[in-house]
């Protein structure tokens, strides 16, 4: 059961921080996403077959402490943006946000359960609830991290003067790079840089519950 209910978290997470991005392109008044069909919330249209079910569910039966995955990115052409100095930022910022704005949510609702005595803090919707609190914060601060592709990277190169253009081009090429062999020395050399960033995080909105 508590694989399941991590398994939906992870999903949850993932389709409701895309479904956002292109939200927020259709609002800037970039049809691509809705073209593409994926302002919805239904969640196939936003799967990727390994960043989306193969390697979550891999974490999770080997028991990693770190349970991450990916969608489909959003396409989108920032052309079409009504603001287009900021739209890229406002778009890439949206997926992050709506983990934030989620996380808060399910602390509310469980908080407000706990003090009606409607769950005890360990029951399967207690820990559905705490699960989609944890991966909602942990996906929000990892796409925050400012290395191409993840969100945080543009909201970088908006801020950067034009004197960076040949940097930005190069951390757009080189950035997957930078974060897979970051990851793989974080895990492998047993760093934890990134599990302390996350559980700092996590800790506070656990503070909050």
């Amino acid at each position: 059961m508590i694989i399941v209910i991590q398994i939906i978290s992870v999903l949850y997470a993932i389709v409701v921080h895309e479904f956002s991005h292109a939200l927020a392109a259709n609002k800037q008044g970039d049809p691509t996403p809705r073209l593409d069909g994926r302002l919805t919330l239904n969640p196939w249209p936003h799967m990727d077959m390994f960043g989306t079910i193969i390697l979550p569910v891999l974490l999770i039966m080997s028991g990693s402490p770190l349970v991450f995955g990916w969608a489909k990115p959003v396409m989108v052409n920032p052309a079409n943006f009504r603001n287009q100095r900021w739209g890229n930022t406002i778009v890439s910022l949206a997926g992050p946000a709506a983990n934030l704005i989620s996380a808060v949510v399910f602390i509310v609702i469980l908080k407000i359960l706990i003090s009606l005595q409607v769950v005890t803090p360990n029951n399967y919707l207690s820990l559905f609830l705490i699960y989609l609190v944890m991966i909602n914060v942990i996906l929000m601060i990892f796409n925050l991290i400012p290395i191409p592709p993840l969100d945080g990277s543009k909201l970088l190169f908006d801020v950067l003067p034009a004197r960076y253009e040949g940097f930005k081009f190069w951390l757009t090429k080189n950035g997957p790079w930078l974060l897979l062999g970051f990851l793989i020395l974080d895990s492998f050399l047993g760093l934890g840089i990134l599990g302390r960033i996350f559980s700092f995080f996590v800790g506070i909105f656990y503070g909050l519950i």
